[in-house]
């Protein structure tokens, strides 16, 4: 009986949200979950309502897994948002629908800027009176920026007319609870998500094939190159100015390839997960570090959050509609709120208003650079300023604080020599060898991870299995004490 009560004890625990373990796609608990999940989803797939009432519920227990309490959050926004967008298609008065419109919007974004932004606004009114500012003892729902914007895409688009309001609750918290896209996205569309719901379609298996081949690559990037080059990239970030310049510009390097491998091994894995259920979500990564302009970075980089922006911020703004000067602002302002969306401090905003400066300086040059030619060295020089800019902005990203960026920076270029070249690759040889992985495989024509996934689909089983259990070894071997949180779970 004892040993039947600790066993109760300790797969209650397992299932038990803990706040210093949440649920993430690299955890053994999610996997184990995942594997339970599969056959019990494939049974009823046979009926609709009950395959909708097992993900629903799935997803939940997910988030509540992720962000405990938070899950009640969800699921009120959930409802109120679906109750209003079938109210506005009743409603014949144009004003009566905009209300509607405006009430979701204040609630979605009041709730989100409560947990998000409350000590933000607060600490700076503080500063301006000279105030003894004590923060308000606040934990940020996991992935609510995401959901956010779903819910807000969502009640526009019915507005507008471009969505019919999703008929049943139960489909809606579908689509808002999708658990591969809950916590750190892509940032699913209404329009493009809910007619897959309906389709209730069962993916073939070269899909489920390719969806596990996209999982192996997102396990790689994040929990084996992400998670171990994280290890020397937080010693510099932590300690600014301890370390020579060519020590913090490899860390600075190195958090580069870190935050995509981290945010695009998940996308991956996101994908990959959705592609095994038969849901198709898009692509939110097209090897953003080939470009060679910040136009094309953002049309490359977390793509969802791109277009997004574009469609619910810069276009209503007035896009490129009301000449040159208004472009110019609606590309500053529309970097800004993507600034502000990723973190409540200054060096965020700082992040946002330097890539929208960076997109209005090559909208006003592109006449200019057009007459350069696209020479090889052309286009060198342009990936490497790009390149240049867009590593240097990411310290401001990562840096615990404004200063402590500046530090960084000041020193990686004052205090850079070679010298330190081989003491470094001596000792840091596994790093560089990560480092150098990620740089040839992200540098790679697309063609080749076109026909590598076409490979894997077509291999024998037992190639499968080998590749599967390689990728879980080298998890094993290189992790750390504790499974590393995504970089975009704090979004």
């Amino acid at each position: 009986m004892e040993i039947l009560q600790r066993l109760y004890e300790n797969i209650a625990d397992c299932l038990s949200y803990d706040s210093g373990q949440p649920m993430l796609f690299s955890s053994g608990t999610f996997w184990a979950l995942f594997l339970l999940f599969v056959p019990l989803y494939s049974l009823l797939k046979r009926n609709f309502w009950q395959m909708v009432v097992f993900v629903v519920a799935f997803g939940l227990y997910f988030y509540y897994k992720s962000s405990g309490a938070f899950v009640a959050l969800l699921i009120i926004t959930s409802l109120f948002d679906w109750t209003l967008s079938r109210l506005m298609v009743r409603l014949r008065s144009k004003a009566a629908r905009r209300w509607c419109v405006a009430l979701s919007l204040t609630a979605s974004l009041g709730i989100l800027g409560y947990f998000k932004y409350a000590n933000f606004f607060l600490w700076n009114i503080s500063a301006m009176v000279n105030g003894n500012f004590q923060p308000l003892e606040l934990i940020l729902p996991v992935g609510i920026s995401f959901y956010t914007f779903q819910s807000i895409s969502y009640i526009i688009d019915v507005y507008k007319g471009k969505v019919e309001p999703v008929r049943t609750w139960l489909e809606y918290a579908f689509f808002l609870s999708f658990f591969p896209a809950l916590v750190a996205g892509p940032i699913v569309r209404c329009d493009y998500f809910v007619p897959q719901i309906r389709e209730n379609r069962h993916a073939s298996r070269n899909e489920i094939y390719y969806g596990f081949w996209l999982i192996i690559l997102g396990v790689i990037k994040k929990a084996v190159i992400a998670d171990y080059i994280a290890q020397y990239n937080d010693l510099i970030f932590d300690a600014p100015g301890t370390y020579s310049g060519f020590e913090t510009m490899m860390g600075i390097i190195g958090y580069t390839m870190q935050i995509y491998c981290d945010f695009s091994g998940y996308s991956d894995m996101a994908i990959g997960l959705a592609l095994i259920m038969g849901f198709r979500l898009s692509k939110n990564f097209d090897f953003p570090y080939k470009a060679r302009n910040l136009s094309d970075f953002w049309r490359r980089w977390h793509i969802s959050l791109s277009t997004w922006l574009r469609d619910y911020v810069y276009i209503p703004l007035g896009g490129n509609r009301k000449g040159t000067a208004r472009t110019y602002v609606n590309n500053f302002v529309t970097m800004l709120v993507g600034g502000l969306w990723h973190g409540a401090a200054w060096k965020f905003v700082f992040w946002g208003a330097m890539h929208g400066a960076g997109l209005a300086v090559h909208k006003a040059a592109s006449p200019y650079l057009s007459r350069v030619g696209t020479g090889r060295a052309g286009r060198w020089f342009a990936w490497l300023l790009t390149m240049s800019v867009v590593a240097a902005l990411w310290v401001f990203f990562r840096a615990d604080s404004w200063s402590d960026a500046c530090v960084l920076l000041s020193r990686a270029v004052s205090d850079f020599s070679l010298s330190y070249a081989l003491p470094f690759a001596s000792a840091r040889t596994l790093w560089l060898i990560m480092m150098a992985v990620i740089i040839i495989a992200h540098a790679l024509p697309t063609s080749f991870w076109d026909r590598a996934g076409q490979w894997f689909v077509a291999s024998p089983w037992i190639v499968k299995l080998i590749l599967f259990l390689v990728v879980a070894q080298l998890v094993i071997e290189l992790r750390g004490e504790d499974v590393t949180p995504f970089i975009y779970f704090q979004f």
